[in-house]
């Protein structure tokens, strides 16, 4: 059995409860099947920033999950019971990643040797309506 497919019905069924808590580092990325067009949820852990949030992909860049907010280059995360609109995101360096957690967090972060980390970007707020004079 596939590692993904032990996660899926096991890990990601208790971090996704803890993310949906709105504690701890756990967010619930909301995403569309590339193939599919089904949504999907799937628990990460983020590091909010401005202008966004800091993920690291502990399983690499070709997850489905990644490679779908990739080709859409959009996706929702739902963090401390707050859903945000992702618009865009930034594959970055090691330093810059682990750099944008916390002193805790870094050193777990460094002791794994974690390498794949990612720039999601807010979506730019617009007005729902336009006064006009």
């Amino acid at each position: 059995m596939k590692i993904g497919t032990v996660l899926k019905h096991s890990l990601n069924r208790v971090t996704s409860g803890v993310a949906r808590g709105g504690s701890g580092p756990f967010a619930l990325v909301r995403h569309v099947g590339r193939k599919s067009g089904k949504p999907y949820e799937t628990p990460i852990i983020v590091q909010r920033v401005e202008g966004g949030f800091v993920i690291e992909l502990t399983y690499g860049p070709n997850v489905d999950w990644y490679r779908n907010i990739v080709a859409a280059n959009c996706c929702r995360i739902l963090f401390h019971g707050v859903e945000y609109s992702i618009e865009g995101l930034e594959r970055m360096d090691v330093a810059h990643g682990i750099d944008a957690f916390t002193p805790v967090q870094r050193r777990i972060l460094r002791l794994l040797r974690r390498e794949h980390f990612v720039m999601l970007f807010d979506a730019p707020t617009r007005p729902d309506s336009v006064s006009r004079s």
